[in-house]
């Protein structure tokens, strides 16, 4: 390694491959780890000072936590919200979406330290790899990138193996399962998910169930983003998630597996719980139905696609993804109003809305009933025409065939 020095920085999170990496660059390298954990909003102050400490009884030559909750929130989770993007109509991008954020705080802190080296924990097999990769290449393309996971194609039960030779205490049996904690979601990884078949357990989930009665709740939008939950306000959106999250999660609402297509080509299977997510998306969607009109939502649903697919290939600095935001931006100037939503066990149901700006306003006629704004021979003369073209087609192509 003909380096002008040993400095690695390790993205670490504190499971079990960044705990791997830390042992191994260190031991096995000979390389100064300077840890930096990123708080996207999934920990708490308690779990973020037993990740130092863990990172400490390795041996890390230093370790920093920096939080950038707020910036992940503006620069990326607002726009999943206006285009209530969901991958495969499944998934909220838990992960998909902190991880360009992440990239970008760790390469500042290698700018910051002046190391060599920069690494992360992904696998060869999954869609972080490349949107680190990405990311480094970009910031810091003079700094070596170590990924020992990918490089050496280790398995899980290799890694704890390695781990126990070398004198790490840590709870093995939940290390079975790669635990992803953010502001947009929890992501889960273990056996079951590299199989077509098999469901994650119940005691694979990081959140048990403990609430069983039902509960009504009401969420408060205000353009497009969350500033109540029931009577309680918030100054800022991030705090509401939160403050939902603690709320839902409880009632085990929001546990799926996603199967989706990587960015390296090959098909993957990824567990989730998202309670706060799923609700807000839904919850606006159908805020959004009552608010904007037809064509809004149609161009709507063509850009949010293409916006959440691109951000989940790790393409979040692609200035055609700051024009979408534009237009997603500007969509949300009536979507405001409350939301209603029951909450049950593994379950929520979106009940209705309230808005000044409901565009279902009886004043204009009641679906199914009577009408204020035309006649019925207005509407006679309108499906006349508006069904003139396809009208003349059937009759030309009609009186073709008869003339064979």
């Amino acid at each position: 390694m003909n380096k002008e020095n040993k400095k690695v920085v390790l993205a670490y999170s504190g499971g079990l491959d960044t705990t791997y990496c830390a042992i191994y660059l260190k031991k096995i390298k000979g390389l100064e780890v300077h840890a930096l954990t990123v708080n996207t909003g999934g920990f708490t102050g308690e779990e973020l000072n037993d990740i130092e400490k863990r990172a400490k009884n390795l041996g890390v030559a230093s370790f920093r936590s920096v939080d950038v909750t707020e910036d992940y929130y503006q620069s990326c989770i607002r726009f999943l919200i206006f285009g209530n993007v969901l991958k495969n109509a499944t998934y909220p991008l838990s992960v998909s979406a902190e991880r360009m954020v992440q990239a970008i705080a760790v390469a500042r802190y290698v700018e910051e330290t002046g190391a060599s080296y920069v690494a992360h924990g992904s696998t060869g097999a999954g869609n972080d790899q490349v949107r680190f990769d990405m990311v480094f290449t970009g910031m810091v393309p003079d700094t070596t990138i170590l990924t020992p996971i990918r490089d050496l194609k280790l398995s899980r039960e290799q890694e704890i193996q390695f781990l126990k030779e070398n004198g790490v205490e840590m709870n093995f049996e939940k290390a079975k399962y790669s635990i992803n904690k953010g502001l947009w979601g929890t992501s889960v990884g273990g056996r079951e998910t590299l199989n077509s078949k098999d469901y994650l357990p119940e005691n694979a989930w990081p959140t048990p169930l403990s609430e069983h009665e039902i509960k009504k709740i009401s969420l408060q939008f205000e353009k497009g983003e969350l500033k109540g939950v029931n009577d309680k306000k918030f100054d800022h959106p991030v705090r509401a998630i939160q403050f939902l999250q603690s709320v839902a999660q409880p009632y085990a609402i929001g546990r799926d597996i996603h199967v989706g297509d990587t960015i390296i080509g090959i098909k993957g299977r990824v567990g989730f719980e998202a309670a706060a997510p799923l609700i807000i998306i839904k919850a606006h969607h159908l805020l959004e139905k009552h608010t904007l009109t037809k064509w809004q939502l149609y161009w709507k649903d063509q850009l949010s696609s293409w916006y959440g697919n691109w951000l989940h290939e790790g393409q979040m600095l692609d200035p055609t993804m700051r024009n979408i935001e534009k237009f997603l931006e500007d969509s949300q100037s009536t979507v405001s109003g409350k939301v209603f939503v029951t909450l049950e066990p593994y379950r929520f149901t979106v009940t209705g809305i309230e808005s000044e700006h409901d565009l279902m306003s009886n004043q204009f006629g009641s679906y199914g009933e009577m009408n204020s704004g035309w006649t019925g021979d207005d509407v006679k003369g309108f499906a006349k025409i508006f069904g003139n073209q396809t009208a003349i087609f059937h009759k030309i192509n009609e009186a073709g065939n008869n003339t064979k």
